[in-house]
């Protein structure tokens, strides 16, 4: 069964309200300002916000920053209507403040694409950096309590072999005299900017060290692996790896990542970064072998690729300790059953 609002299944809104029903409160009769609200992040946001407030009748209401409001009406004309919601157009980076007080803010814009990367570097290092500048600006001025910055795992770079999960404390960071490093440097940049803004402004900004997702809204026409295998699955295969499977990553389902960012703008430390993502590593090729096979007959997995002899696979996997630790979060819903769900829905719509 799906949400009448966008198509989410319910089971997955159930779960997300089941786990974050303590934290709602802090929003009762609240404004919820949100970047990147029209994207994967942030139609998870948006419709557990709205399932949270029709439930608990919370009163609050949600301003997204989109620019174009038009497309998110088409894609989500549901939400796009809800009563609660506010379309602002505008960009990240040079938007009109809208007027009255702002309680908490959720800055989730600044996807780069790899291609962006590799042709204007410095392009998308600006517009991320500045986007944060922008966002945190607006946080001060409209009296913001609460600011979730969702940073990346890519601020540390790649993962040295013999390191089996990268935590918080790790003194790494991406190579800094590499333009293809635009994307991570600018999100190290932005951390920075949330934690030296915060000190001033008294804003308590709260950071997600985001790795790797699936789910429902993931793209499937992109340059997110598990988007293109369920792709390839649905469409009867074959499941295309390009380069050799041996890569190593970890996925953490949408409604999980729904519950963690919700706890973490609500009671994460200030200042604090906190991972976000899935310990259990599997290897690319893993993966495809598990969209494979969901669908039946089970679709044939390609391997494109062949391994170089005596270089170590990748690996780009959290340690989600302080996380656990901290706000008693957890991963709950397998790998398996992730691209399970993610299957049925887009078969559903």
């Amino acid at each position: 069964m799906t949400s009448p609002r966008a198509g989410m299944p319910e089971g997955d809104l159930d779960h997300v309200m089941a786990r974050t029903r303590g934290l709602w409160e802090d929003l009762r009769g609240k404004r919820l300002f949100i970047t990147g609200g029209t994207g994967f992040f942030g139609c998870w946001l948006l419709e557990s916000f709205l399932r949270a407030n029709d439930d608990l009748g919370l009163g609050a209401s949600a301003t997204l920053l989109t620019r174009d409001p038009e497309a998110f009406r088409a894609k989500a004309p549901s939400l796009a209507a809800n009563s609660a919601v506010t379309l602002l157009r505008g960009d990240v980076r040079s938007f009109e403040f809208p007027e009255g007080r702002f309680e908490f803010v959720i800055h989730a814009a600044a996807e780069a694409s790899a291609r962006s990367v590799r042709e204007t570097p410095s392009a998308v290092f600006d517009a991320i950096v500045e986007g944060t500048r922008r966002t945190l600006e607006f946080a001060a001025a409209r009296g913001t309590k609460r600011f979730l910055y969702t940073s990346s795992g890519a601020v540390y770079g790649p993962q040295p072999e013999g390191v089996p999960r990268l935590d918080e404390d790790c003194r790494l960071a991406p190579e800094a005299a590499s333009a293809l490093s635009a994307y991570a440097e600018a999100k190290r940049a932005s951390e920075f900017l949330c934690v030296a803004r915060g000190a001033e402004t008294g804003v308590e900004t709260a950071i997600a060290r985001c790795f790797a997702f699936v789910g429902p809204h993931l793209p499937l026409d992109g340059e997110f692996a598990a988007g293109n295998f369920i792709r390839d699955a649905l469409a009867g295969g074959p499941v295309r790896v390009k380069g050799d499977g041996t890569a190593r990553r970890s996925y953490l389902y949408a409604a999980d990542l729904a519950v963690w960012l919700w706890t973490i703008l609500l009671r994460g430390r200030p200042g604090r970064p906190y991972n976000v993502g899935s310990e259990r590593e599997l290897s690319v090729r893993e993966l495809a072998e598990i969209a494979a096979g969901c669908v039946s007959p089970r679709a044939e997995v390609n391997i494109e690729g062949a391994p170089t002899p005596g270089l170590s696979a990748s690996r780009y996997v959290p340690s989600t300790a302080r996380t656990r630790r901290e706000l008693g979060l957890a991963e709950l819903i397998s790998v398996e059953d992730a691209v399970r769900r993610t299957v049925e829905w887009h078969r559903s719509r």
